[in-house]
Parts: structure tokens; C-alpha cells; sequence
């Protein structure tokens, strides 16, 4: 399996060309985009060419979906075949129910947008998705039953942090989910300097579990490694995908 790698984990290590070079060495072949990359899309994508890299996947902030034309020419660019929403402003993230029914809403009319264009469209989990409304509804719950079209690439991790069983939402949704973030936790306590995560196959979550049921039970084409605050990008990514190539 050609395992991606969400290029976000190495935003504090530049240049970013010499960071796909040692990806390319290690044995990725797929990486991931984030909104901070897209300002010289072709350049980027030169880059990619240049070390025999694909980016099938990016991440689009609201304000970049909103600019709808730009964001599609840079998916066309970067060769994407499917967008995500990553995330919203924290204040934003608040309890009041209407406000998640708006954003779902917003996020089903972006779908149907990208779809009509040629391109996959769906939203990526945080944790605050599972933090409930007034009304006790998940947000999480909302996005997927407002969006009904829209897919879902799963930050396992993420939904453990919050307080929430991943297999149960596997088993649930499995058929939205066409991609997933591989990350891990790093036990309580432990890796403070790096957020409390860890290199995949390193900290406490089971992934042989969480693979098998991935491979049984969702429609996921898309494996992308991610560590939200590594101290050492290539520490991360080189035991990240050692571990993974063991699961198979």
C-alpha cells in the first residue's frame, strides 16, 4: 500500500523541497496538502514531479472553499482528486446547534460544487466534533446526516481524544469514509514537547485492530500519516512507516 503523508507535520522543518526529497527516499509516493502550501501551486507541484510524489488529497480552510474558482484551479494543479474541510475557527466551535446545522448545510452545498467539477469533497474530523450541542446532538452526527453526500476522512486519533469509540464509527459510517489520518497517542504524559502524540505504532492507540476494521468496513483509499507537533519530521515519518508496512 502506498501510504500518504499529511504535510502539515513538517511545516517547521523547510525547505519543504528538501522534506519531499527524504518522503520520496523513505518509500511514500502520496502526500497531502494543507492551505498554507497552495500559494505557488505549480511550483509545488514541480516539486512533487520532481520527486516522483502525488498529492490525491488537500485541506481547504472554509475562507479557501469560499473562493471556490481558486480553489478548484489549485486542485486541478496539484492533481487532487478529493478536498477536505479541516477544520473551523475555535470560536466558532460552540454549542449552539443551528450554527452546525449551517456549516453542514454550507458543507453539502461545497460538495455538490466539487462533485459537479470531478472532484471528491468531504470534511476531516478534529475532536471538538464530539463535543454535544445544547440539544445533546453531536456535531459530528450533523455534518454527517446534513451533508448526506459528502465524505469523511477520519482522524482516528482525534476521535479518541474525543472520548469517543472509533470502531463504533467505523461500523456506523464506514461507508462515508474514504479516507483516514493514521496517527497515535502518546501515553499520559509522556511526549509533552510534541503535544502528547506519537510516531504511528508508538503510543497507546491499536492499529492492527483499527486497520483490520478500516480494511473490512470502510471504503478508505486513502492512509495518510500525520503528527500534529513532531520535534523530528524524519524520526516521525521513517518509524511511522515502518510500523504501518508491518500491519500488512
Amino acid at each position: 500500500m502506498d501510504f500518504s503523508f499529511q504535510l502539515y507535520s513538517a511545516r517547521n522543518f523547510p525547505p519543504l523541497d528538501d522534506v519531499l526529497g527524504r518522503l520520496a527516499k523513505l518509500g511514500y509516493r502520496r502526500v497531502e496538502g494543507f492551505g498554507g502550501l497552495y500559494a505557488d501551486a505549480q511550483g509545488l507541484a514541480a516539486g512533487l514531479d520532481r520527486h516522483g510524489l502525488r498529492m490525491p488529497t488537500g485541506h481547504f480552510s472554509l475562507t479557501q472553499l469560499q473562493d471556490t474558482s481558486t480553489a478548484l484551479r489549485t486542485a486541478e494543479t496539484l492533481g487532487m482528486k478529493t478536498l477536505y474541510c479541516p477544520a473551523i475557527p475555535k470560536e466558532d466551535r460552540g454549542q449552539d446547534e443551528s450554527k452546525w446545522v449551517e456549516l453542514a448545510e454550507t458543507l453539502a452545498g461545497f460538495g455538490e460544487t466539487f462533485r459537479k467539477a470531478g472532484f471528491g469533497f468531504g470534511w476531516h474530523n478534529h475532536d471538538f466534533e464530539f463535543v454535544p450541542t445544547a440539544s445533546g446532538r453531536l456535531p459530528m452526527d450533523i455534518i454527517l446526516e446534513t451533508a448526506s453526500n459528502n465524505d469523511w476522512e477520519m482522524d482516528v486519533a482525534w476521535v479518541v481524544k474525543g472520548n469517543q469509540d472509533p470502531l463504533a464509527w467505523i461500523a456506523k459510517h464506514g461507508k462515508r469514509i474514504n479516507a483516514i489520518h493514521v496517527k497515535d497517542i502518546a501515553p499520559e504524559g509522556e511526549a509533552t514537547d510534541e503535544d502528547g502524540w506519537a510516531d504511528v505504532g508508538h503510543g497507546t492507540m491499536d492499529w492492527q485492530v483499527l486497520y483490520a476494521a478500516i480494511k473490512a468496513h470502510t471504503n478508505t483509499r486513502y492512509y495518510v500519516m500525520e503528527h500534529d507537533n513532531p520535534s523530528d519530521v524524519d524520526r516521525f515519518a521513517s518509524r511511522s512507516l515502518a510500523a504501518a508496512n508491518a500491519w500488512q
